[in-house]
């Protein structure tokens, strides 16, 4: 399943949406739809909102003409600019308020989007599905994230420094991304103390970040939290989690492999997940 959702990620893909979508600019309202779609341009992680241009409270000009970059990358992910376009079509700008936001739209070369154009989420001050705002980026519809607690016995190692033991996990599974285990934090061995690294994710809410010190060693950012997570997620509120990827994980007595996926540890770097 797994090989053909990626076959399917090398093409424009959309998907309708029944949710009221709304974008705030400058204090105003200038996107406001129960039209839209999520489009995926090819080999991007993530979707794109898109409505139609009559949806649009702004004016929609062309875009100055961009210098040319490098080619787009094998994987779109979170972290690559809403600028670099995978698909033919036409970059515009937005006017609105005497604000002019350069290549914050584009306009698809398919007959199925000919009266949509994609929007650039980073470009607005906020964005609203009904009337609950949305972080980060859109959420993918097929993107789950599955919360369960457990009694499994997790050991979280450094350099041979235990530094957290718990039989009281929080585990989550989040497509395309290795398992994650939170702890509570009367769980974990060692002082952390809080760093000023700031990381949101679109269905966890904004992780803030940990340092400590092993073996003389100071380590930043190497576990996170969700102090006041998002709904969906609300049970992870103030557990602690470690990057397995820089981490040796025990469960039960096995020591796990730590993820070497590739795609998965790009999105990490990008999101903080």
């Amino acid at each position: 399943m797994g090989d053909t959702i990626m076959r399917a990620g090398h093409e424009l893909r959309h998907e309708p949406t029944e949710k009221r979508l709304r974008a705030k600019l400058g204090g105003g309202t200038v996107v406001d739809s129960t039209r839209a779609l999520l489009v995926w341009e090819p080999r991007r992680i993530s979707p794109a909102f898109a409505v139609p241009a009559a949806d649009v409270g702004a004016e929609l000009l062309p875009a100055p003409a961009a210098a040319a970059g490098d080619p787009a990358p094998e994987i779109l992910h979170p972290g690559i600019p809403f600028a670099v376009h995978s698909t033919a079509g036409d970059v515009l700008s937005l006017r609105a308020g005497g604000v002019t936001l350069d290549g914050a739209a584009f306009r698809p070369a398919d007959p199925d989007l000919a009266a949509y154009v994609l929007l650039d989420f980073d470009a607005f001050d906020a964005w609203y599905e009904e009337d609950e705002q949305v972080v980060a980026h859109p959420r993918d519809p097929f993107h789950r994230v599955d919360i369960r607690r457990s009694s499994r016995r997790v050991r979280i190692e450094r350099d041979g420094v235990v530094l957290a033991e718990s039989e009281r996990p929080t585990l989550v599974f989040e497509t395309r991304l290795p398992v994650r285990f939170y702890l509570p934090r009367d769980d974990i061995r060692v002082e952390l103390s809080p760093t000023a690294k700031r990381t949101r994710c679109a269905y966890k809410g904004e992780a803030s970040y940990w340092s400590f010190e092993a073996n003389g060693e100071r380590v930043d950012d190497l576990a996170w939290t969700y102090a006041s997570p998002l709904p969906d997620c609300a049970a992870l509120a103030g557990l602690v989690a470690f990057f397995d990827d820089l981490v040796d994980v025990t469960v039960d007595g096995e020591r796990r492999a730590r993820p070497s996926d590739a795609l998965a540890a790009s999105i990490l770097e990008e999101v903080g997940l």
